[in-house]
């Protein structure tokens, strides 16, 4: 089982399962009902309404979508289908950790909430996401070329915004760019001058770059100790391509969850080399793909 990022989102995703499908209601009131102490909305609610503004705040979306995918998952299992191992993708790993059993509702609801809520008030406004068609090794040469071309000053050196680098390793020809966004302007204008493709995703933060570096002992104060269970099914972390141990999952992973590269080609190559040959994305819509 595979646990997307942001990006699954849609206006109204679940709607028509709450209230209708009895397993869905019940763990979705569960992931509700464990949010409530750290965010100010009600899941039933936006999932409900017709608010894409709302749906489009990152400390809105991200609990959601995480309820969204445990209370799938839920699902899944009650139609028979149990996962032989979970990889989540930046975010989707807190849900993957609930689901594995390694988390509980609980400490997955309060990971991410403050995740999301320090992404909102701390890193939003601040940077850019860009996905390339490219490999890594092509793109990251690419990021390295538009920082030398930044000016260099003391304030693109020293500070949150002063470059970018390659946040997301999906496939052999699909990454993401992240960082301070008149640089990445100039790996966009780059890429059309050789014909390669690329797409703005929807944010103005840059998770998984050099500006998450500002936030590490506030995120690390925030996180606090990390409750962790011997869990029930194998994990294969996108954060360093190999299986999740009994207390890996600390604070300074999560930090390190939200600062470092998704490597989602090196679980995925792992899991592959376990012998897995099925993967079900649970999420409300596909997003994750392996050419």
């Amino acid at each position: 089982w595979v646990f997307p990022g942001q990006g699954a989102q849609w206006v109204g995703m679940a709607a028509d399962l709450i209230g209708t499908d009895e397993v869905f209601t019940t763990a979705l009131v569960e992931c509700e009902s464990a949010l409530a102490p750290w965010v100010d909305f009600s899941v039933s609610e936006v999932l409900g309404g017709a608010d894409e503004e709302l749906l489009g705040r990152v400390d809105v979306v991200q609990p959601v979508l995480w309820a969204v995918m445990v209370a799938l998952a839920a699902v899944w299992r009650a139609r028979g289908v149990a996962p032989g191992v979970v990889v989540g993708h930046s975010q989707g790993e807190i849900a993957a950790a609930t689901v594995a059993g390694l988390l509980s509702v609980a400490e997955g609801a309060r990971l991410v909430a403050t995740r999301s809520r320090l992404i909102a008030d701390r890193l939003s406004g601040r940077g850019a996401m860009l996905a390339v068609d490219l490999g890594q090794p092509e793109a990251a040469e690419l990021a390295a070329e538009a920082n030398r071309r930044a000016a260099p000053t003391s304030e693109n050196r020293d500070t949150m915004g002063g470059s970018v680098g390659v946040a997301v390793v999906n496939g052999p020809g699909q990454v993401v760019l992240s960082g301070d966004r008149s640089v990445l302007e100039s790996v966009a204008a780059e890429c059309a001058e050789r014909g390669v493709r690329v797409r703005w995703l929807p944010v103005d933060y840059a998770s998984h770059s050099p500006q998450v570096a500002a936030v590490r002992e506030e995120w690390l104060a925030v996180a606090g100790v990390v409750q962790t269970r011997p869990g029930t099914v194998p994990m294969v972390s996108s954060v360093t391509g190999e299986p999740v141990g009994f207390g890996d999952l600390d604070a300074e992973y999560w930090y390190r969850n939200l600062a470092e590269p998704v490597r989602y080609d090196r679980a995925v190559e792992t899991v592959v080399g376990q012998g897995y040959r099925r993967f079900l994305e649970i999420s409300p819509h596909p997003v994750l793909t392996w050419p």
